[in-house]
């Protein structure tokens, strides 16, 4: 009976556990494609990370440019993860995960936000403020699916 017990218990938190999903956007390429989240800052623009420099955070592969930029990821990532997981900003606003494309970006209030395509990156900065707002609310139950 105990036996049955502790096989149940293991069940339920590996089921548990498997049913978790990736909270931040990967593609093969490793989260927000592979771009070096911290260059959006330190270069105002986006760049391709290196296999090289590799950092697995919060499920994802975060791949970066050089070692500096790998080491201030390392030391403070939630300063550059993206907001929302790096699914875009307004199809989060709408209540949808949405792919992005890492050149449809923009750095508000020191925090980076990805889009779609250059185009809805365009609708979305014409009322960015409201469309982080409606995010943000959104975002508690998206994150988990």
């Amino acid at each position: 009976m105990k036996k049955n017990l502790i096989l149940l218990l293991l069940l339920i938190t590996f089921s548990a556990q498997a049913q978790k999903t990736n909270t931040y956007f990967s593609t093969k390429n490793g989260a927000v494609d592979g771009y070096d989240v911290v260059a959006y800052f330190t270069n105002q623009k986006p760049v391709k990370g290196s296999e090289t420099h590799q950092y697995k955070w919060q499920g994802a592969t975060w791949k970066f440019a050089n070692t500096e930029h790998l080491n201030l990821f390392k030391s403070n990532p939630e300063k550059y993860a993206p907001a929302f997981g790096g699914y875009c900003a307004y199809g989060v606003s709408k209540g949808y995960k949405v792919k992005i494309e890492p050149e449809a970006w923009a750095i508000v209030n020191n925090k980076l936000y990805l889009n779609y395509d250059l185009s809805v990156r365009e609708i979305w900065q014409k009322d960015k403020e409201g469309y982080i707002k409606e995010a943000d609310k959104n975002w508690i139950k998206l994150k988990e699916q």
